[in-house]
């Protein structure tokens, strides 16, 4: 699986959930729709208007698939409804230093890869796509790699082998298991046979 897309630069340390997709609009249930409320905060005034100058409102950011976020990305409480809010506005993947572990965990959930590098290597990433917002980063999930040859990155980076398997297969922890439903069953016809 790779992802090649052009870049959201968000260089803010310790953005929670709240700011992510704030509280008073998590009224469902369904994954869905929680797209237009992300960043809500930021990307629109009081009147419902957006904010021009906040960057996922900027025309060339449209397109982008690929977060470039600052230090500790989705702390805060842990409401799963971050990762869907980033899913639904189209984000696959998230650059950061470091990210809170239950959010990290609902990223994978949600097909999100959650990738950290060091700081140096972000801030490269960052700087080069605020520099050029047609800048393209490529990450190759199962070789481990994020790619910008036109700033010189080819950082290889760590992931939990069954998780990347997941993201690979686009599937999450449950519907792994529900697919080795057929296995199950045999092992379990073969264990009740046993003396």
């Amino acid at each position: 699986m790779k992802i090649n897309s052009t870049t959201i630069p968000l260089p803010i340390d310790n953005i929670d959930t709240d700011q992510i997709i704030p509280a008073k609009f998590l009224k469902q249930v369904d994954k869905k729709g929680y797209g237009k409320h992300l960043f809500r905060n930021w990307r629109y005034s009081e009147g419902d208007s957006q904010e021009p100058d906040f960057i996922l409102n900027k025309p060339e950011r449209k397109e982008a698939t690929i977060l470039l976020a600052g230090n500790n990305f989705g702390c805060g409480s842990s409401r799963e409804h971050a990762a869907w809010a980033l899913a639904d506005f189209g984000i696959r993947a998230i650059i950061s230093t470091q990210f809170a572990d239950i959010f990290k965990g609902n990223a994978y959930n949600n097909g999100i890869v959650p990738i950290e590098l060091e700081k140096e290597q972000v801030n490269v990433l960052i700087r080069g796509s605020l520099q050029n917002p047609n800048l393209k980063i490529e990450i190759d999930l199962e070789n481990q790699k994020v790619l910008s040859p036109a700033l010189g990155i080819k950082e290889t980076f760590d992931i939990h082998p069954f998780k990347k398997q997941c993201l690979v297969e686009g599937v999450n922890e449950t519907e792994f298991l529900i697919n080795l439903r057929p296995e199950i069953q045999e092992f379990e016809s073969k264990r009740i046979q046993l003396p």
